[in-house]
């Protein structure tokens, strides 16, 4: 019953949801302000290229680095780290005297986003092994929503209180994030079983919140077998589902007003297609990993988000100005391959070791991966002068996402590609 749930499940609960609502408001808050931002801080079309980049390349790094440290220092204190660090890049780079120091704090601000990225699937396998559907549902719904707001909002925060303050107000909901980890360190009396001795007088009993404050090694059997993940079938399948899905998001976040605006529409009706497809990632956040944590294969709804992805691109590159609602909602419905794989970094590991070795080096590499979406799009576009170049490079993508599906989709563990 409900009333049954240790104090510190809630504080993980919150802690995990908040902390995914961080996750992406330090990216989304800047491109509808660069035109803003520029007045103070000059930035060329190349800095303006490097500042797009600059997300994905970080968590890319400090995803794959990530799994290295958490054999030092327990998962919730690295996850207090993360926000931390978070906070002071997004608050620092708002005080940032020219544009070299503001893209070096905005490195801070990503890395710490970066860490999150990674952390959140282990935490949630560690303290919610019996719900892992339920809560990876609820966090990457938390993640779109934290995508989709600060974008909505920022210039009529900008607008009302200048650019800095629309930046830096993010690093608030951050700090509320950091609460309930710092709370869930904080012991709590609890009372003897019948028949055990109790303790000394002001004795408090050691939660599993603890490990906060005072983190350990693991031991060697604890940890699992010895891995290295680059020989590992079922990383790299994860990578290539992860980063193909990620290449695909990106390159179409980037690319889609101007596909649409070439075909004859306004940019008032392009803007809203592209909120359209980014809105759509609300529902399969919530569902996908709803329906396929009772799935012992879920390789088929793959190949549905597959089927979506390749029907609206052949929309978009075909007819982008008729039927055009259809071909976003169409393209829009394939990036729910993204909550199945956060789902699968649980599903195909059996210890907190594995879950976290395989987030890093599946995000580490796929976030590397996605990084040139949105860039070889661009020049193929510029180096043929049509779309269709550019939309047959990520049907190719999508051949790898498939691929690297199939692979991870299987029922085989992780620890399996490493078992003598």
């Amino acid at each position: 019953m409900v009333r049954n749930v240790p104090r510190s499940l809630w504080l993980f609960a919150a802690g995990i949801i908040l902390t995914a609502l961080t996750l992406r408001g330090a990216v989304t808050v800047v491109p509808p302000l660069i035109s803003t931002i520029t007045h103070d801080l000059p930035m060329g079309t190349a800095t303006i290229g490097v500042l797009g980049l600059l997300p994905t390349a970080a968590f890319g790094l400090f995803g794959f680095l990530t799994p290295y440290v958490i054999r030092w220092a327990s998962q919730e204190r690295l996850i207090v780290l993360s926000i931390v660090a978070g906070i002071v890049g997004q608050i620092a780079r708002v005080f940032a005297p020219n544009t070299f120091l503001f893209l070096g704090f905005s490195v801070v601000a990503f890395g710490g986003l970066g860490a999150g990225n990674v952390l959140l699937p282990p935490l949630v396998k560690k303290h919610f092994p019996g719900r892992v559907g339920l809560m990876t549902a609820l966090y990457v719904t938390s993640i779109s929503l934290g995508t989709a707001l600060p974008a909505q909002i920022s210039v009529p925060l900008a607008d009302a209180a200048g650019w800095q303050f629309s930046l830096s107000s993010w690093a608030v909901v951050s700090m509320i994030a950091v609460v309930p980890w710092l709370l869930a360190a904080i012991p709590t009396r609890t009372t003897p079983a019948p028949g055990t001795a109790p303790g000394p007088p002001g004795a408090v009993a050691p939660p599993a919140a603890v490990r906060l404050a005072v983190p350990t090694r693991p031991s060697p059997d604890a940890a699992g077998p010895r891995m290295k993940l680059s020989r590992s079938p079922t990383a790299w399948g994860l990578t290539f589902m992860f980063g193909c899905t990620s290449l695909n998001t990106y390159a179409l976040f980037a690319w889609l007003p101007e596909i649409l605006t070439e075909a004859g529409l306004d940019r008032g009706h392009a803007g809203s297609m592209l909120a359209l497809f980014a809105a759509l990632g609300l529902p399969m956040s919530l569902g996908i990993p709803l329906v396929a944590a009772r799935m012992r294969n879920p390789f088929p709804l793959v190949l549905a988000m597959l089927g979506c992805f390749v029907a609206g691109y052949l929309g978009l590159l075909l007819a982008p100005a008729n039927g055009t609602w259809l071909w976003v909602s169409l393209a829009g419905l394939g990036p729910g391959t993204f909550p199945l794989a956060l789902l699968l970094i649980n599903h195909r590991t059996r210890t907190q070791h594995g879950a976290g070795a395989l987030s890093g080096f599946g995000q580490g590499m796929g976030y590397g991966l996605a990084c040139v979406g949105p860039l070889f799009f661009g020049l193929l576009r510029q180096w043929t002068g049509s779309w269709t170049g550019p939309f047959v490079f990520l049907f190719a993508t999508l051949v790898l996402l498939g691929a690297g599906a199939f692979i991870i989709c299987r029922p085989r563990m992780l620890e399996d590609d490493f078992a003598r």
